[in-house]
């Protein structure tokens, strides 16, 4: 069963804006943190940012804070990222994630639920 959706990718000149979704499953979707990484080609997966279940508590990594924004719908059962002033470094395939209590919320090895990924390609 697909836990985690992702939708919204393409392709956008430098500058631009896209908004991610990421509709989950009930039971997933109300783990602790609801988080996006993104991978480029040969790098890393790094986190991109995460929102807690309650609250609306979010954390953003360096390079995208500021510029994009998590949140979340409860009653959609859906996380959404928008991105604002897109650059050609943001360029990767991005990821929904959810993680459990107790967890870290950049650390990529404590989320246990993953969607498969969407492509965002920026030029430019």
């Amino acid at each position: 069963q697909v836990q985690l959706v992702e939708s919204g990718g393409g392709s956008v000149q430098a500058g631009g804006s896209l908004r991610l979704s990421c509709a989950a499953a009930r039971r997933t979707y109300s783990t602790y943190y609801m988080g996006w990484f993104r991978q480029a080609p040969g790098k890393e997966r790094e986190i991109v940012a995460a929102i807690r279940r309650t609250g609306g508590i979010t954390y953003y990594g360096d390079s995208v804070r500021g510029r994009f924004t998590i949140s979340r719908d409860n009653a959609r059962n859906t996380v959404y990222l928008q991105m604002n002033s897109l650059n050609v470094e943001d360029t990767a395939e991005y990821y929904c994630a959810a993680a459990s209590y107790g967890s870290v919320w950049y650390n990529v090895n404590d989320y246990a639920y993953w969607g498969q990924g969407t492509q965002v390609t920026v030029s430019s």
